[in-house]
């Protein structure tokens, strides 16, 4: 944006207020702020609330008598983009949005800057027309941009047949932070960060090297690159992971940190030998991220108040199950976040800590110096915890001490890998906790499922037969036989306005395909059941009920269960019927 001097702060003052930009007493006052602090006045602006970017964007155009274009809602060809390269466009911070009568359109933070704009009709070889847009409107062009993996190819070009001989031997000429291999890496490593990929898969077939990416749960294919650049990629990751680049025969696993942007990201690697060569699995956790909320995880309704009973109580364990990837973890942050107060002390163990949190002591599993769960979990319990947090029950040992801490007075959360909240008791039972104290142990068990929400572009479709069978199979079960009651279940289970009554057809959306969504999703939320032990399940876990017995009394006393959950999402406009069948069509 521009750099405005004081006269011109007082004349987008004025233009704000003129135009009903924002609100006189509010500008003024910021003017003021602005004046007395001598701080730039669009940053008191935007740092009270006065107006947005795009207004203040706005009213500035119209100061300096230049032409104002709004990015937000377009949607550029690809072709019309790379009239500018990507690089020139980020560090111009400029986007070609249009041609027309032999002018490209340029949209620009400063169209005054006569430098700038000469420098761009060299750069494109034809006059422009410069136009002022706001920074966030012109991120959202240069996010439409198609990765540019030239330097993936440059690479690629550059590695030669004996690749593998020189990595074998660390040869740095292959593998130094400066050689295309490097810069390669770097662009795969960048692309994954910006489209939010929570893992990066390296996969060796016989005649080519595939990198694909898991975008919102979902596996992409971002390119395939010739086998002999193989060899010197590996070698590079194993180099920044301080693994032995010359071991090819068992796995090897590690981890460093990049930064992309202001973005720090931890890097969790796991390298295998297959049949092809080595594969390489990247997990990217952003260490910037802060953690969630339960309702901003999408925990609603019954489920929610179920959750918040467990964890009122001052002992007794907190369990949630899911397949790897289900949102676990991320789960029990927010439960943390739900109960963390000055007055308890709240102690960790987790491999990996992936949030840090202030005013909670958390410990990384460190199995190579022998601080495994087990024997972290026993120091915990000498450092006078009133919450513990163990990442993940995983053996015998760990479950046993983890009912015992409990059994003492401790609040306990942890994870455990099956594919329903029913499913934890059989699992436990199966380590050898005995029934009787896994009933007076366990306050409430989660079972979860992670589903892509629905993007901002959107349409709306009328369900066929199959699809109003599937809603009604769901609908009939959590309604009343009295209709008048219908609002009033709607609001128990934290939806509102929901056409829960039977209908012939429903009406739902999905979404649209587009830059900022593709396939008509962007981001994620879960999909919950949350088993509150009372009594009555207290009773069927001492008599050894089976899972199925005892989900379907939990479903009778009013729990909703995932899939029923991720049913009422989809009539709510969050997510869509398929992709709740994509994720829980193993369960009831």
């Amino acid at each position: 944006m521009i750099v405005l001097a004081r006269d011109a702060e007082n004349k987008l003052a004025d233009q704000l207020i003129s135009a009903g930009m924002a609100d006189e007493a509010a500008v003024r006052a910021a003017q003021k702020e602005a004046q007395s602090k001598d701080k730039p006045f669009v940053d008191v602006l935007k740092e009270q609330g006065v107006s947005n970017d795009d207004t203040i964007t706005h009213a500035i155009s119209r100061v300096f008598g230049v032409p104002y274009i709004n990015l937000n809602n377009l949607n550029i060809d690809q072709k019309m983009l790379l009239k500018l390269p990507m690089d020139i466009a980020k560090r111009m911070n400029a986007v070609v949005v249009n041609e027309q009568d032999g002018k490209i359109w340029v949209a620009m933070l400063d169209p005054t800057n006569v430098q700038a704009t000469d420098y761009l009709e060299q750069v494109m070889k034809s006059p422009i027309r410069a136009f002022m847009a706001s920074t966030t409107g012109i991120e959202k062009i240069l996010n439409q941009y198609k990765e540019d993996f030239s330097d993936v190819k440059t690479a690629e070009k550059a590695t030669s047949a004996d690749a593998k001989a020189k990595a074998d031997k660390g040869d740095l000429d292959t593998i130094t932070q400066d050689s295309p291999i490097s810069k390669a890496l770097t662009t795969i490593l960048e692309y994954a960060a910006k489209s939010k990929a929570s893992d990066i898969h390296i996969e060796p077939l016989e005649e080519a090297l595939v990198i694909r990416c898991r975008i919102d749960g979902v596996m992409r294919k971002v390119m395939e690159l010739s086998k002999s650049i193989e060899p010197a990629l590996i070698s590079r990751i194993k180099i920044l992971a301080s693994l032995k680049i010359d071991e090819h025969r068992v796995p090897q696993d590690g981890q460093f940190a990049v930064t992309v942007g202001a973005r720090e990201i931890d890097l969790r690697i796991a390298i295998s030998p297959v049949v092809w060569g080595e594969q390489c699995v990247i997990r990217l956790l952003d260490k910037s991220g802060g953690a969630l909320t339960l309702e901003q995880m999408g925990v609603k309704g019954r489920s929610l108040r179920a959750i918040r009973a467990g964890a009122a109580k001052p002992n007794g364990m907190i369990l949630t199950s899911g397949p790897t990837g289900s949102g676990k973890s991320t789960t029990m942050y927010a439960l943390i976040q739900e109960i963390m107060d000055e007055s308890i002390n709240i102690v960790t163990l987790e491999d990996p800590v992936e949030y840090k949190m202030p005013g909670v002591n958390q410990i990384q599993v460190n199995a190579d110096v022998g601080l495994t769960f087990a024997n972290g979990l026993r120091s915990i319990l000498r450092q006078d915890p009133d919450v513990i947090l163990v990442g993940e029950i995983r053996d015998k040992e760990t479950a046993n001490l983890a009912v015992q801490a409990a059994l003492t007075g401790h609040l306990v959360l942890s994870t455990l890998h099956t594919n329903s909240a029913a499913g934890i008791l059989p699992r436990l039972l199966d380590m050898g906790i005995e029934p009787f104290l896994l009933a007076s142990t366990l306050n409430t068990v989660i079972g979860q499922r992670l589903v892509r929400r629905i993007g901002k572009e959107r349409e709306t479709y009328t369900t066929n037969e199959i699809e109003t069978k599937e809603i009604r199979s769901i609908t009939d079960m959590l309604l009343p036989k009295s209709e008048d009651m219908v609002e009033k279940v709607g609001k128990d289970l934290g939806f509102e306005n929901l056409p829960l009554a039977a209908q012939p057809s429903y009406q739902l959306e999905k979404g649209i395909d587009g830059p900022e969504s593709p396939n008509g999703y962007s981001g994620r939320m879960g999909i919950y059941e949350a088993m509150t032990v009372d009594e009555d399940i207290q009773k069927m876990i001492v008599s050894h009920s089976t899972a199925g017995e005892i989900m379907r009394m939990s479903i009778l006393k009013g729990m909703v269960s995932t899939r029923q959950d991720g049913i009422l999402k989809a009539l709510a406009g969050m997510t869509t019927l398929e992709e709740v069948n994509r994720v829980a069509s193993d369960i009831a």
